[in-house]
């Protein structure tokens, strides 16, 4: 199959309108930095314009160098500890009712950035009681106690992406690994928390690999899976194997519910955080919500 253009099915919308605008106008006020922008999501027009954005707390340069994603690498320079406040503050502007957040890895830190997770939680929690909170997090270098930082200060969804099947995580994620972040799902699920991952096709990835792909997530007793098209941001980044059809997507939802997910999101354009308010409706409704946080403070 041609890669060189895009298929008629991956078209996105473009930004505009008064949403968007105001989204850009919060963002920029509160000198916040978003995935949309820093991972060039396809999304981002879309997305906006319905008043929603997935905030990236702890700065947007990555101490890890991933082959598939846009986000800056580097060695950060900050750690703003005012930022779990001015988040907080968004969320309430954009009067969500369920938030998504994610981060950078900053595997310079002793803690990965754990405290700030934490902090950021709870401050989003204090300003907004009636916003469900998800968490898109890095691995943590698979330390379970920094998780345990995280999950202690009860998220609703906890989230980590293996983004691709075994085979391919050297070459895709380069320090990370297929184990470590099921380990870091499971132990999430272990303390009764939803968790939720998500994997990228058209990277090189054979159907036998994300058969046992999501066999294997769904032997972990993962919540929520979405399964979207890798799009290569730049030149320098991996490319693109192939577009995969709308009629496999479809193809693989129905496997993936079929062996266990309790919501599988499968397209082109679907990313973690795309709809994730509609995933997570799907899965649990805020009653369910509820009792996910009695269960992890019990």
């Amino acid at each position: 199959m041609e890669t060189t253009r895009k298929p008629s099915w991956l078209r996105a919308k473009l930004p505009a309108g008064p949403g968007y605008s105001a989204v850009r106008k919060l963002v920029d006020e509160h000198k916040l930095h978003t995935v949309c922008q820093s991972a060039q999501c396809p999304n981002l027009g879309e997305c906006w314009s319905r008043g929603t954005a997935t905030l990236m707390i702890l700065g947007n340069i990555c101490t890890r160098s991933c082959n598939f994603c846009a986000v800056q690498t580097g060695r950060p320079t900050e750690l703003d500890l005012g930022e779990p406040a001015r988040v907080a503050e968004a969320v309430a502007q954009m009067n969500l009712r369920h938030c998504v957040l994610t981060s950078v890895a900053r595997d310079e830190l002793a803690d990965g950035g754990a405290g700030v997770w934490a902090a950021t939680i709870r401050a989003v929690r204090y300003r907004n009681p009636q916003t469900a909170i998800e968490v898109l997090v890095p691995d943590f270098k698979g330390k379970l106690n920094d998780v345990d930082t995280v999950l202690e200060a009860k998220p609703d969804i906890y989230n980590h992406n293996v983004e691709t099947v075994e085979r391919l995580q050297k070459p895709v994620r380069v320090q990370a690994r297929y184990d470590r972040s099921r380990s870091v799902l499971q132990h999430a699920k272990s303390r009764g928390f939803t968790t939720k991952t998500g994997i990228m096709l058209g990277l090189g990835e054979r159907p036998e690999e994300i058969e046992q792909t999501l066999r294997d997530l769904a032997g972990d007793r993962v919540d929520i899976l979405t399964i979207g098209q890798y799009l290569q941001p730049t030149p320098q980044h991996l490319p693109i194997d192939r577009w995969v059809t709308p009629e496999e997507f479809q193809r693989w939802k129905a496997f993936g519910l079929a062996i266990g997910f309790g919501v599988v999101e499968s397209g082109a354009l679907v990313r973690s955080s795309y709809h994730a308010d509609e995933q997570s409706r799907k899965y649990t409704g805020e009653e369910h919500l509820n009792t996910q946080n009695s269960l992890a403070s019990a």
